[in-house]
C-alpha cells in the first residue's frame, strides 16, 4: 500500500505510516493542515488502494445529519416507511473539513465511529465491516467553522498534523504531477486496489494477537496518568486513549517486523494518540504552550521500561 500511495503523497512517511497504523487496527484518523497539502488526496488514494467502497462527504454549514446517516422515506403503495441509508453506509468515509459542519451534523457520525451501528426510528442499523472515517480540517481559516466537541475528538484514534513538504518531496511532486494536474481518477496516476475487505480483517486480527508485556502496559498506564496529574493540562487522557495508544503501538510493532511492542512502539505514536485528547490549562493557553510540547515533556520524565 505504500508503494501506491507514495505515487502520488510524497516526503510524509510518518503520516502515511500513521494513517496505515490506525486503518490497520481499526481506528478513525483526523487530519489537520492548511488548504493544498494533500490532506484530501492522501485519503483518496487510500481509499483507491482498498477493494471496498468508499465515499466522501463535503462538510458545511447547512448539511442536515440524516444527510449523512440517512432517512424514513414513507411508500404510499405500502403505506409503510422504509429506511434509506445515507452515505455513511459504507467501508471507507472521508468527511471534508469536519469543523465547517454545526455540531448537531457533528454528532451524526458519534455512535458510527464508536458503536459501528447508525439507530433511526428506534431501530439500529449495522454499518458494513470494516467502517472508517478519514476527517480533514483547516486550523487556520477558522471563519464559518464549529470546534469539534471533545467526545468526538476522543473518537479518533489520531489527530495527524500535516505540514508543507520538504524542498525535495515538493520538487519531486512538481516533477512527476506537473503533466497529470487535475485527473481525477487515481487510476489514471497508476494507483491500484491492492488490499480486500477480507485482508484488511485478517491483518486487524494480526495486530490484536501482538504480545504486549506487563512492564509496557503498566508504562502505557504511568503515560495516562502523568497527562491527568499535569499542571499544564485541565483534562488529561481518557481510558479510551490508553487502548488506542496500545493499539497504535501493535501496528508499529508489526510495521517493523516484530509480533511484540516496545516502549519505542508506544513513543511514536503517543503524540498523534494524545494531542487531540488533552485539554491546555489557562496558563499554558496563556503563554502559548502547545500540546505536543507538554505530552513531550511528559514523555521525557516517566521512566521507561527495560
Amino acid at each position: 500500500m505504500c508503494t501506491e500511495v507514495q505515487k502520488v503523497f510524497f516526503g510524509q512517511d510518518d503520516t502515511l505510516n500513521l494513517c496505515l497504523a490506525a486503518l490497520f487496527c481499526g481506528g478513525h484518523v483526523l487530519l489537520e493542515g492548511v488548504p493544498g497539502t494533500a490532506k484530501t488526496l492522501l485519503v483518496q488514494t487510500l481509499a483507491t488502494t482498498l477493494s471496498m467502497d468508499s465515499c466522501r462527504i463535503q462538510m458545511t454549514a447547512d448539511r442536515l445529519p440524516n444527510e449523512i446517516t440517512g432517512s424514513s422515506v414513507f411508500h404510499p403503495d405500502d403505506k409503510e416507511f422504509t429506511f434509506k441509508p445515507g452515505p455513511v453506509f459504507t467501508n471507507f468515509l472521508l468527511a471534508d473539513e469536519l469543523n465547517r459542519a454545526s455540531p448537531k451534523t457533528q454528532s451524526a457520525l458519534l455512535e458510527a465511529m464508536q458503536e459501528c451501528t447508525v439507530s433511526q426510528d428506534k431501530t439500529t442499523h449495522p454499518l458494513p465491516d470494516p467502517f472508517m472515517v478519514f476527517a480533514t480540517q483547516n486550523p487556520v481559516d477558522q471563519d464559518g467553522t464549529y470546534p469539534l466537541p471533545l467526545a468526538q475528538l476522543d473518537r479518533f484514534m489520531f489527530k495527524i498534523i500535516i505540514d508543507y513538504p520538504d524542498v525535495e518531496a515538493e520538487k519531486r511532486m512538481l516533477n512527476s504531477h506537473h503533466a497529470t494536474a487535475g485527473l481525477r481518477d487515481r487510476g489514471e496516476l497508476g494507483i491500484n486496489p491492492v488490499l480486500s475487505a477480507e485482508e484488511l480483517l485478517e491483518a486487524r486480527e494480526v495486530i490484536r494477537s501482538t504480545f504486549v508485556r506487563d512492564e509496557v502496559v503498566e508504562y502505557v498506564q504511568s503515560l495516562m496518568a502523568a497527562t491527568r496529574d499535569e499542571d499544564l493540562l485541565s483534562v488529561g487522557a481518557s481510558p479510551r486513549a490508553g487502548l488506542m495508544l496500545m493499539m497504535g503501538a501493535k501496528s508499529i510493532a508489526r510495521f517493523a517486523g516484530r509480533d511484540y511492542v516496545i516502549p519505542d512502539d508506544v513513543k511514536e505514536v503517543f503524540c498523534p494518540a494524545m494531542r487531540h485528547r488533552v485539554v491546555r490549562a489557562p496558563m499554558a493557553e496563556i503563554e502559548e504552550i502547545e500540546p505536543d510540547e507538554i505530552l513531550t515533556n511528559i514523555l521525557e520524565t516517566v521512566k521507561v521500561p527495560r
